[in-house]
Order: structure tokens, then C-alpha cells, then sequence
């Protein structure tokens, strides 16, 4: 099918960007087995050091099946210390439905739960045959019956930008305005910051956080790891 084709039907259908896209990747299944899906991840050095500079800022870089691949210190002290997790927890996906202490963390946990969902779906769109996704996706089903429903309402909508609403164990309620912008050279990788409105309460307790230095870090925002299974 044409490119052409495909953004009528997109016009016809008024899909979003995100769900144009997802049109586009499911009608071209033969350039999609082309993708090569085993290549591992890396987070450039400089990108890394742009994470430590960001000083006060919440910053992390998200990869392929919403694996998070790095990040800063005020990360960790947000929302846990992930270093401590072994790499393969090291996932939004399975933080969010999997560990009941985010459910505590995020405000609208429905909302930050779909929005997870929505990205492994075009995730999935884009590569159909990423063995590591499938068994993602299907670890998800078994064990999360919240994931099996939004899994299977098909939504793609995808929102880049906004503010999330947390419930910090340490300094309380926070609201943050969440950006995230793809990478020029791997569109696969993603860079989300988190900042607060200057002058706010959120903006004091951000400050708070990063004077405590690794105490703060130790904590996991009171999120100590789980055994796994």
C-alpha cells in the first residue's frame, strides 16, 4: 500500500500523529522484518554526562520496550533508585504494573499505566518480531489483569508532554511538568525530564531532595526493591 493511501486513510480516519504512524508500520510488515532486533541498546557517553549535569532536574533516557537505560541522580531520588534492580526490571512497563509501590508514587495511576501500554503497543507495531517484546507483553498478560484491559483496548495515543501529579514518601506531593524529546541519531531513544514550576512547593521539595544528596538516592523514594521471581 502507498504512502499516499495510507495518509488519506489517516485524513479520512483524523488519526493522530501516533496513530498514523502505527497505520503506517502495520502496512509495511516486509520492511519491518528488516530491522535488525537483537542490537543492544547503548546510551552514548556524552549523553550520560548530559544526564549528571543536569543538576536538580529528574532526567532518564528510555529505550526500545520502555527499558530505561540511564539516569541521573535526581531520577533515582524521584522515583527509586533503579541501579539497585537487576537490569532486566530496569523497565517502565514492569514498574508500573508489577511493583505496588508505584501504584502509591503516581497520583493518576491509570493514566501514567496507559500511557506505558500505549508506547509497548507501538513498540510492537514497529518491531513485530522483537522476541524480548513478545515476552514482555506476554509476562504482562499473566501476571497483571490491569494490563490485559488496557492492552486490550488498542489505544496508540501517546503523550509527550504534560504534568504528573506523584506522591513522594519523602517530601510529599509533587507536581512536575514532564517533557520528553526523541534523539536525532537513535529515534528509538527517548530523553523524559521532569521539572517543577519555579517558586512552587514541587520546586522546593526538588531542592530538598537534591540536598540530601545520596541519602536521598539510598532511599529509592522509598522504594526498596522486591525479590524476584
Amino acid at each position: 500500500m502507498s504512502a499516499e493511501v495510507l495518509d488519506a486513510i489517516a485524513g479520512a480516519l483524523r488519526l493522530s500523529d501516533a496513530e498514523h504512524a502505527h497505520l503506517t508500520h502495520l502496512a509495511k510488515p516486509t520492511q519491518q522484518k528488516k530491522k535488525p532486533v537483537g542490537r543492544t541498546q547503548q546510551v552514548r557517553g556524552h549523553l550520560r554526562t548530559l544526564l549528571d549535569t543536569m543538576d536538580g532536574v529528574p532526567a532518564s533516557i528510555v529505550g526500545r520496550r520502555s527499558d530505561i537505560l540511564a539516569w541521573n541522580r535526581m531520577a533515582a531520588a524521584v522515583f527509586g533508585d533503579w541501579a539497585e534492580l537487576p537490569a532486566q526490571e530496569q523497565n517502565w512497563a514492569r514498574l508500573v504494573f508489577l511493583r505496588p509501590e508505584y501504584r502509591d508514587l503516581f497520583a493518576d495511576w491509570e493514566h501514567k499505566a496507559n500511557d506505558v501500554v500505549c508506547q509497548l503497543r507501538l513498540d510492537a507495531g514497529s518491531r513485530p518480531h522483537d522476541p524480548r517484546l513478545s515476552a514482555l507483553v506476554g509476562e504482562l498478560s499473566v501476571k497483571s489483569e490491569d494490563f490485559r484491559r488496557l492492552w486490550a483496548t488498542r489505544d496508540v495515543t501517546v503523550k509527550c508532554n504534560g504534568v504528573q501529579r506523584l506522591h513522594h514518601p519523602l517530601v510529599g506531593e509533587l507536581d512536575l511538568r514532564v517533557e520528553s524529546f526523541h534523539l536525532a541519531d537513535d529515534h528509538e531513544q527517548m530523553l523524559l525530564t521532569s521539572h517543577a514550576e519555579p517558586g512552587s512547593p514541587s520546586a522546593e521539595a526538588l531542592r530538598l531532595l537534591a540536598s540530601w544528596g545520596t541519602d536521598a538516592t539510598r532511599a529509592g523514594a522509598g522504594m526498596p526493591p522486591t525479590p524476584t521471581a
